[in-house]
């Protein structure tokens, strides 16, 4: 695939995690996959390697600046996403991919079952 391509997908995860806070799991990982022919565990490690600079700090400073960002929650759960991305990851990583995308599937379904329904 071209570079114009990773970009506006880039673009596209980007417009969606500022609009409705989603991104690279429910966009990236999936095109990456289905579009782009990587594994499950690429197409991960990829998304959670471009997560590594800060890519939402723009969309983040715009949120932050209306008063809808809690700096104090953010931080502890930034804690916890850096030491659980460390289990997920060595998890993940001793998963078949045909298991990876299932548990993946399960999820995004889940999810998707919890917004519809409401609470």
């Amino acid at each position: 695939m071209t570079i114009l391509a990773f970009v506006a997908l880039g673009l596209a995860a980007g417009a969606l995690s500022g609009l409705i806070g989603i991104g690279g799991g429910v966009l990236i990982v999936p095109a990456l996959v289905f579009l782009f022919g990587m594994s499950q565990q690429q197409a991960q490690g990829t998304t959670l390697a471009l997560m590594v600079p800060p890519i939402g700090l723009l969309a983040a400073w715009t949120y932050y600046k209306q008063g809808f960002v809690d700096v104090k929650i953010a931080a502890l759960i930034c804690l916890g996403f850096f030491i659980g991305g460390l289990f997920g990851a060595k998890l993940a990583t001793h998963l078949s991919n045909a298991v990876l995308e299932k548990v993946f599937g399960v999820a995004l379904l889940l999810i998707a079952l919890k917004m519809i329904v409401g609470k």
